[in-house]
This record gives C-alpha cells, sequence and structure tokens, in this order.
C-alpha cells in the first residue's frame, strides 16, 4: 500500500532567537521541517508544492531512490509548480534527512531552513530492545549566525557558483541549533534514550562528547543498524553523516546536568545542548549485544579515484574533483547496476564525500583500517587533508544517472559535483 502526502515551501517567520523573529523557507512553515516517517518496502509519494520565490529540487539524502525522484541540480520545482517524488523505500531501518539540492544555491537555501529528518523503520529495528517513543528523539545539530534583529547573516553570492573567496572554505555560524532552538535544555529521565544525530551543518564538523564524561553507544550508522554496538568517548560527525547513539541517564543522580559538546571548538560553540536530568528511570538498561546481520560487499568488479583538490579561475577559487568543475552533461563513472566498486577518494582539505543512491563501506584510511566511527554502511564519509579514503560502494536500485560531491554545500555549489550513470 502506499503512503500518499503533501508538503508545501513557504516562506515563515519563527522564533529561534528569543525575542526576535527570523524569515526562513520551510517545508510546512516549520525549521526543521517535519520529520518524515517512512516503512521499509512501502512506497511513498511526497507531493512538494512550491510557494517560494525560488526555484527548488528535494534530495532525500540516504534514499534509495528512482532518478527521476533524486533529486537532480537541475530537477527543478519551480515557485508555484508541484512535483511528487517517489520514495519506494526499498532499504533497511535507517536515519535519513532531506533537504534542498538546487543547482548552485543548494547552501544558501540549506542555510535558510530548507532540511528535515527522515526515519524509515521495519522489524528488525522495531523488535530490537533499543529506547522507543519518546526516548527515541532525533536531532538535528546545524549551525547559523545572526543579525541583532533575528535575520540571517549569508556572504553575500558571487556571480555564477559560490560565495565570496573568503568564505570559500564553508560558512560557518556562531549559534548551535538542535532541532531549530539554540543550545536547548531537555529534561530527561534517568534512563536510556536513543538519540538519531544528524549533522545538518553547511560545513562545520564536530566531535561529540559527553561531559560529565560517558559513552555514546552507537547502534546505528548513516544507512541502518551496525552488527554490534560500538563505544565512544568521542564521535566525530562531518556534515550529512548521522549516527544513531544510545545513551543511558542511570548513572546520573536526579538534578544532575550532562553537556552534549563539541571538542573541536571551546566556548559557546563548544556545547551543544544539555540533558537535566529531572527524574527516576529504569535503571540497568543493556544495549544488545547483536543488533543485526551487515552483509559485506561482493567482491569490487572496478577500481577509481577520485581527487577533490582547489582549482581557480579568473574570478575565485573553485573546488573541483579529478580537475573538472561539475558539469551537467558529462560523467566521471559508469557502474553496472548490482555490482560492487572499489572508490578510492583523495583530497586537500576536508571533504565530506556523499553518493548519491550507493551505499558502501569504508575499507582502509591511508592504508590503515577504518575508524570506529566508519562502522556500518553509509553514504557520507569524511575525507581529512591529503587522506586516501577507500570505499566498496554497492550500486543496488535504479538504473540512471546520479551524482557524488562533497557536502561541505559551499564547495558543493562551487562545482566539487560529478555524475555517474548506472547502467
Amino acid at each position: 500500500m502506499n503512503m500518499r502526502t503533501k508538503f508545501t515551501q513557504r516562506l515563515a517567520e519563527i522564533e529561534i532567537v528569543p525575542g526576535t523573529r527570523t524569515q526562513l523557507l520551510t517545508y510546512d512553515g516549520m525549521f526543521p521541517g517535519p520529520t518524515f516517517h517512512f516503512q521499509a518496502n512501502r512506497t511513498a509519494v511526497v507531493r512538494m508544492r512550491n510557494q517560494l520565490d525560488v526555484p527548488t529540487s528535494t534530495h532525500l539524502h540516504g534514499g534509495v531512490t528512482p532518478p527521476e525522484s533524486d533529486g537532480y541540480p537541475t530537477d527543478l520545482v519551480r515557485p508555484q509548480g508541484t512535483k511528487d517524488y517517489t520514495y519506494p523505500n526499498r532499504q533497511r531501518a535507517a536515519t535519513l534527512w532531506y533537504h534542498d539540492h538546487r543547482m548552485d544555491y543548494t547552501a544558501p537555501q540549506v542555510y535558510r531552513g530548507l532540511s528535515g529528518t527522515a526515519i524509515v523503520t521495519d522489524d528488525e529495528d522495531t523488535n530490537l530492545p533499543l529506547p522507543k517513543d519518546d526516548h527515541d528523539i532525533p536531532l538535528h545539530v546545524c549551525d547559523r549566525a545572526f543579525n541583532g534583529d533575528g535575520t540571517l547573516i549569508y556572504p553575500a553570492l558571487v556571480p555564477g557558483p559560490g560565495v565570496q573567496d573568503a568564505y570559500g572554505n564553508g560558512v560557518l555560524g556562531d549559534v548551535i541549533l538542535v532541532n531549530g532552538a539554540p543550545w536547548p535544555v531537555l529534561e530527561v529521565n534517568a534512563s536510556a534514550y536513543r538519540f538519531r544525530i544528524l549533522n545538518a551543518s553547511n560545513a562545520r564538523r564536530y566531535e561529540f562528547a559527553l561531559d560529565p564524561g560517558a559513552d555514546l553507544v552507537q547502534v546505528g550508522s548513516d544507512v541502518g543498524l551496525l552488527e554490534k554496538p560500538v563505544r565512544h568517548r568521542s564521535l566525530p560527525a562531518a556534515p550529512a553523516e548521522r549516527f544513531d547513539v544510545v545513551i543511558d541517564f542511570s548513572a546520573y543522580p536526579v538534578g544532575t546536568e550532562v553537556t552534549l559538546r563539541n571538542t573541536l571548538e571551546s566556548g559557546n560553540l563548544g556545547q551543544v545542548m544539555r540533558f537535566k536530568v529531572v527524574r527516576p528511570g529504569k535503571a540497568g538498561f543493556t544495549v544488545p549485544d547483536k543488533l543485526s546481520t551487515v552483509s559485506k560487499p561482493d567482491k569490487e568488479v572496478a577500481t577509481r579515484t577520485f581527487d577533490f583538490r582547489a582549482g581557480s579561475d579568473d574570478r575565485m577559487r573553485m573546488w573541483r574533483i579529478n580537475g573538472q568543475m561539475f558539469d551537467p552533461n558529462a560523467s566521471l563513472a559508469t557502474p553496472k547496476l548490482g555490482t560492487v566498486e572499489r572508490w578510492r577518494f583523495t583530497s586537500d582539505f576536508h571533504h565530506p564525500v556523499h553518493l548519491h543512491l550507493a551505499h558502501f563501506q569504508v575499507v582502509s584510511r591511508s592504508g590503515r583500517g577504518p575508524a570506529p566511527s566508519d562502522a556500518g554502511w553509509k553514504d557520507t564519509v569524511d575525507v581529512r587533508p591529503y587522506e586516501v579514503v577507500d570505499v566498496l560502494a554497492r550500486f543496488d536500485g535504479y538504473r540512471g544517472r546520479y551524482m557524488l560531491h562533497c557536502h561541505n554545500l559551499e564547495h558543493e555549489d562551487m562545482a566539487m559535483m560529478a555524475n555517474f550513470d548506472v547502467g
């Protein structure tokens, strides 16, 4: 049975900074947008009506989606237009997200509000003894900058793609928002919670940790459950990565405040949100030792290298893949449906590399094994400066044209994208 739902992209004024109103581009007047709830293997048709004065293109990030519904940058919904996006959801339970993907304007349109969380559920995930209902909470984390009157600060766009060269490494804000609120406080029981953490920032990286210290117990990655839980004292997250973690507050006395920190920063930017333990809860919770069976990719049939690096033209620095700026009419790879390929990413900077359609497993970083945070099936990987990252990508789902790109959104808008054609 198909699920049909409607959303409207429209301007809205929302109180984010207390006492002020911020005009945002929104889905249904909300920031972040409404959380999409999908059932695995049940097709959902989302009708998107654009009542904004700019074109949009909605991408379900992490979705295994037909190309006509993937949110290609030039597949635009014009102002006052409507498009039906079909999501078959033939994939495992996972925390996904959706956001605008308009050619050359992804960064400012996401910054102005066009993003939200999407959750795919299935019987395997539902039947696990993990925290549920009001103990299962998405955390949409991003950074923004505001003027004193509440208006957003975003650097002026230059003619053509991208921002002023001073912001070519990405736009960073000085206010951390979680689910649209600056540095919020969440009241919790002294019990276990599942938090679906999404780094929805344009360019900011985080290293999440708890203060007072405790483990972040990872149970899921970008596109599904891990085979077994991984305990982290700190957890790095590049833009677009998702981590499902369990935090057990039963060890904290009632009245304790626990801060989720970003250890890459200090001061206000080093704080993300606080949890206040306000009442007793069920103690003694244990994450199961076995969460899922995570299949291994088949033997790769090809190896391809993609170099993410800055170039320049007469106006400003541009970002390139294999020395080329994005060309909608060109393709850098032609993988076959149902095959696995080894894709090798190299870089000169921090580049969170995202593949549309294809999910992958990280197999090495500069000749060593993957990082603990690389576990499971993913769709985005943080490629660090002068690092070589190998992934095994599985091209399942649909034939057609898809993309890989840097998910530093300013880099993406400054031409760091490429097509691949699944045949």
